[in-house]
């Protein structure tokens, strides 16, 4: 409404706050980025932003490059907001998801006690061997359905469809809980089942259903970090403490608080007992 209407930025309201913090977020990314200019080693680039800059070094002759400041402000401001909120939220969405169903998080605790013992730190790699607790963490993800249409794509050239013709630059939206809710790929969809993503075996079996991250090439940019940033909190959390919560399991309600966009957990508290 702002933009289509700017006046609309002049009137007292809530928004005000909004674009005060957007205004101190991008005042602390250009910060961040002249700090990163000052100490910028060619030869070795330390994070995101240094291999951004020296793409822009290399690309400064280039008028059509995207590789520009402006980009680089927008998309460290697209990675700082899209992957705290999401992440989170999945977060405390799956320990909620783990009060109501203790026997999850016996094995998962089982699963840490014997890969990674009580006083090593998880990394990564042990991921690989504790296909119970990746299984846990993909199934969180598709009950709770976070988003379930992302932001809109655009065709890049003209598709045929099931019959239907989409011309190139067509705005598409996604129901990604179409197929993380199909009943063919995981039977009782609407049970949090983590057998949704473990072979006979016991073994983690993948599908190409589980869209959490969106569909198609431009899915989210952050995916592997948040993959990372989940298996780590979640084994850091239950390698220490055991979840308990302040009703019987058996009465907490984990229906979604819904927004429109999002779809949230529900307010809840519980208690951390030392292992």
């Amino acid at each position: 409404l702002c933009s289509a209407y700017p006046v609309l930025y002049y009137l007292p309201g809530s928004h005000n706050k909004f674009f005060k913090h957007v205004t101190e977020q991008r005042e602390f990314i250009l910060k961040e980025i002249k700090r990163h200019q000052e100490s910028l080693n060619l030869s070795n680039p330390q994070d995101f932003i240094d291999y951004f800059l020296i793409k822009m070094e290399k690309e400064k002759q280039n008028k059509n490059s995207e590789f520009t400041m402006e980009n680089l402000v927008i998309t460290i401001s697209d990675l700082f907001g899209a992957g705290t909120e999401t992440t989170s939220s999945t977060i405390k969405y799956g320990i909620l998801l783990l009060l109501k169903h203790p026997e999850v998080t016996a094995k998962i605790q089982e699963e840490i006690t014997r890969v990674i013992g009580r006083h090593r730190r998880p990394c990564m790699q042990d991921r690989n061997h504790m296909p119970y607790t990746d299984a846990v963490l993909h199934e969180i993800q598709r009950y709770i359905d976070f988003v379930p249409i992302p932001l809109p794509r655009k065709t890049t050239q003209d598709v045929e469809f099931r019959g239907y013709h989409i011309p190139k630059g067509t705005s598409v939206m996604a129901c990604l809980t179409s197929v993380l809710y199909d009943e063919k790929e995981f039977p009782h969809p609407e049970k949090f089942d983590p057998g949704h993503f473990l072979d006979e075996r016991g073994n983690f079996k993948k599908s190409d259903y589980f869209m959490a991250f969106s569909a198609g090439r431009r899915s989210c940019l952050g995916e592997g970090l948040a993959r990372m940033e989940m298996f780590l909190i979640l084994t850091n959390i239950l390698q220490h403490f055991t979840l308990k919560p302040l009703v019987n399991p058996e009465d907490i309600d984990t229906t979604p608080v819904l927004t429109g966009l999002l779809s949230l957990p529900p307010s809840y508290e519980l208690c951390f007992i030392p292992v």
